[in-house]
């Protein structure tokens, strides 16, 4: 039967996320023998694309590894996912879903915080809504990978995420740093990974509207109010400078001279 314009640009689409995601794990060698990953699945269309990508590549058989995925509920953020079709949507790519639901306790103690090794510095942060939900969300996720035996967590993070990270770590904090494809936590042996940092949200779009992803029921109230929203919209402006700006900003990180920066005394 012959396809349609629809299901051809699917299948071109779906060959270029693949050959980058195939890339960022070579590049950055996010997976290795032996790996138990656990995915972060919030029910958004990155972390379906992130499921789908490493579901199919855990089928291939070097390297060997398995993949987990988590969904974490947490009780006081209206932030919804259909249950039904993530089982099902992880089902058919062979990868074991475990959900979790977690709540967030605004008077737990530092020194509970701390003993747990998940202390992030959340000195003067304790009341930011964003950070307390992000918090026990991550929290959450080491809870299950070291329940599990996970010496890795996959996350959606797409390559605009990393350049708007940076550029709010320029303009907010004063520094050079951004979401890296690949880090070492400090306090215990896991590793973060992010195998779609050199996709780009358009794709990742695109893909999840040809394959049907379903939308989630609603959207965090505070996402489109945040310093990420209006830092988007100022690589949007850019790229009326230079259309190919966000592979220029990538391509920077990787580029860092320096030679050419200020070196204190």
């Amino acid at each position: 039967m012959q396809k349609t314009p629809e299901q051809i640009e699917q299948l071109k689409l779906q060959s270029r996320l693949t050959k980058r995601f195939h890339k960022a794990c070579a590049d950055y060698g996010l997976v290795a023998n032996g790996d138990h990953i656990l995915i972060g699945l919030s029910g958004g269309k990155d972390s379906l694309a992130l499921v789908e990508l490493l579901g199919k590549r855990a089928q291939i058989h070097v390297p060997r590894f398995k993949v987990t995925a988590v969904h974490v509920r947490v009780k006081e953020r209206d932030y919804h996912s259909d249950l039904r079709y993530l089982e099902d949507f992880c089902a058919r790519v062979r990868v074991p879903l475990v959900v979790r639901d977690t709540e967030i306790a605004r008077k737990a103690s530092s020194l509970e915080d701390a003993a747990s090794g998940y202390s992030l510095e959340a000195k003067g942060k304790e009341k930011d809504p964003c950070f307390l939900c992000s918090w026990y969300r991550r929290k959450a996720l080491f809870d299950v990978a070291q329940e599990l035996g996970c010496n890795k967590i996959a996350l959606g993070h797409h390559k605009d995420d990393l350049i708007e990270t940076l550029l709010m770590n320029l303009v907010f904090q004063g520094s050079i740093a951004t979401i890296p494809p690949l880090l070492q936590m400090e306090k215990m042996p896991i590793q973060m990974i992010r195998p779609l940092c050199l996709i780009e949200e358009k794709d990742l779009t695109r893909y999840a509207e040809l394959s049907r992803y379903e939308k989630q029921v609603k959207l965090c109230p505070l996402e489109k109010a945040s310093s990420r929203a209006e830092v988007k919209e100022l690589v949007k402006q850019l790229e009326g400078l230079n259309p190919n700006v966000r592979d220029s900003i990538y391509g920077a990180m990787e580029n860092i001279k320096e030679g050419y920066l200020p070196h204190r005394l």
